[in-house]
């Protein structure tokens, strides 16, 4: 597994054609925040090819609604170029997030990381 970029908020690694995304912060809510990882999150997509994502949310417990804007961006780009975007390690409370918003018909959920990656190497 190769590093990518690794900050303050989030790590990304490349296991493979596998792009891995893990925040690192419990709350992700500021406006330079979400700035910094789409940025960051959009770079990864175009430098490196990225047509296989998984997103892991496992040490997070919150996030601000410009998350789920953020992720909608990122499926969109992905799907274009015919890829497949995961989330993995979603809390129960946030999961609640994505049935409210209807985002949960949209992604696909997995309970950790690997089972995710698991499910990215049968497809």
């Amino acid at each position: 597994m190769d590093e990518i970029k690794d900050t303050n908020i989030l790590g990304i690694k490349k296991d493979g054609d596998v792009l891995i995304v893990s925040f690192k912060q419990a709350s992700i809510s500021g406006i330079g925040e979400m700035e910094q990882i789409s940025k960051t999150l959009q770079d990864s997509i175009r430098n490196h090819h990225i047509r296989k994502m998984i997103i892991d949310f496992s040490n997070v417990c919150f996030f601000s609604s410009q998350m789920l804007g953020l992720l909608v961006n990122i499926w969109r780009k992905i799907k274009d170029m015919e890829g497949t975007l995961l989330i993995s390690g979603i809390n129960p409370q946030l999961t609640r997030v994505f049935r409210i918003t209807h985002l949960d018909k949209l992604f696909d959920f997995y309970d950790d990381m690997e089972a995710a990656v698991s499910a990215l190497r049968t497809s």
